[in-house]
């Protein structure tokens, strides 16, 4: 058996996978608006730029059949991420020479580009996940795939505001693209056999179990929670960057706070909510992990409110503890949607309940940076929370999805 087919080899793999996934990520959603307003760019066209860019992860459910049904012995889930990957470092060749401010619409164009074919990428990662593990491991393996996830966007994130004051810009690009495309080469050596589950996916097979999925209950639940559910930090996460500008903080400064404790407590947040998870349950995680990061943001914006004076080393304390719930949250959200889902159909229900949770990054960032642009950054911030716990009423429905109940064929 090949090294990457084993339980810890597979860890790394999809480890290394969300790795490649989170470094652009954080390259796009952090050190670039944080770049961005440094350079003068209105909070609210940074933010339009995030929603944009989020959209094709929002309707990736819409191509997703075509990768659970467009499968054979010589095109498997390994081959779609290759496909993808190669797609995403190429479409940031240009970043080397384009200016981000000055040609504005290209770098949009360039990335939405970029953000389909990563769409596509976390479609087959997911299947191929849901493909070669059992309900009960799943919680592990969503830990350490946000725990890649992660160090990916630290790298990218706050690490290219960190390096970029030591490099030059080609260098920080080059090892974007570097960060985007290694773990393409690991991929590769796991054999077709063991990406598609060794059966190839009917389309006959897949319309009953669309039926079954369209029919249940538990996958409309499922779909409005992941679409209003987190509000409260996907917003918190595009705007972090140019609300600490506006507070005074050096790019270095957030570059580094962001490398070290945001990341730090959200790889500890993942671990901890994967550990827990597996012992309690994610529709009992779930709602746990939710409620502390509306605490911890609602104190946030309170701390920003009663004290407008510039910088507030309270506003780094409550960032780095909701940054554990964030984490948290992410690795038992994500057991409890593979664990709705059929595996027969893995790509297409799987990426409809991560479209919607990406739908919900999409619209919350876009209406906390009007929120921010009419009211200031506390009153976007309680707004958010609000809608995030306005959805605990909704994962409640759900019967307990552990072990093998939820995918049984009805």
């Amino acid at each position: 058996m090949k090294w990457f087919e084993t339980v810890t080899g597979r860890k790394v793999l999809f480890g290394s996978l969300y790795f490649s996934e989170g470094a652009p990520i954080g390259f796009i959603w952090l050190a670039l608006p944080t770049q961005l307003r440094s350079a003068g760019v209105p909070v609210e066209q940074i933010t339009w730029l995030a929603a944009i860019l989020v959209l094709p992860w929002s309707f990736k459910f819409a191509w997703a059949p075509v990768i659970d049904a467009f499968q054979s012995s010589n095109w498997t889930h390994r081959h779609w991420i290759i496909a993808a990957q190669s797609v995403m470092g190429s479409t940031l060749i240009p970043l080397f020479w384009l200016d981000p401010v000055d040609q504005f619409g290209t770098l949009a164009a360039l990335l939405f580009v970029h953000a389909c074919a990563a769409a596509t990428q976390d479609v087959a990662i997911d299947a191929m996940c849901i493909s070669m593990t059992e309900p009960e491991e799943r919680a592990a393996y969503n830990a350490w795939m946000q725990v890649g996830m992660l160090l990916g966007r630290a790298s990218m994130g706050g690490g290219a505001l960190v390096i970029g004051q030591y490099l030059s810009r080609e260098w920080v690009i080059a090892l974007l693209i570097l960060s985007t495309t290694f773990s393409m080469f690991l991929v590769a050596t796991v054999s077709n056999a063991a990406s598609r589950r060794g059966r190839e996916p009917a389309p006959r097979e897949m319309m009953p179990s669309l039926k079954l999925a369209i029919t249940d209950f538990r996958t409309w639940l499922g779909l409005i929670f992941a679409f209003i559910g987190g509000a409260a930090f996907k917003s918190l996460e595009v705007i972090y960057g140019p609300f600490l500008v506006d507070r005074g903080y050096s790019e270095s400064t957030i570059g580094w706070f962001s490398l070290g404790p945001m990341i730090g407590f959200m790889v500890a947040g993942a671990l901890l909510g994967g550990w827990l998870t597996t012992r309690y349950g994610s529709k009992v995680c779930v709602q746990w992990f939710l409620t502390s990061i509306a605490a911890t943001v609602t104190l946030l914006a309170g701390v920003a409110y009663w004290d407008q004076s510039g910088q507030n080393a309270w506003l780094l304390v409550f960032l780095a503890a909701t940054a554990v719930g964030i984490g948290a949250f992410t690795a038992s959200s994500y057991t409890l949607f593979m664990n709705l889902t059929r595996p027969e159909i893995a790509a297409t229900q799987f990426s409809a309940m991560m479209g919607a949770t990406n739908g919900c990054e999409s619209w919350s960032s876009y209406v906390s940076g009007r929120i921010t642009a009419s009211h200031g950054y506390p009153a976007a911030m309680l707004a958010m929370c609000l809608i995030s716990l306005a959805a605990l009423p909704v994962i409640r429905l759900l019967p307990e999805l552990e072990r093998s109940s939820v995918i049984e064929s009805d």
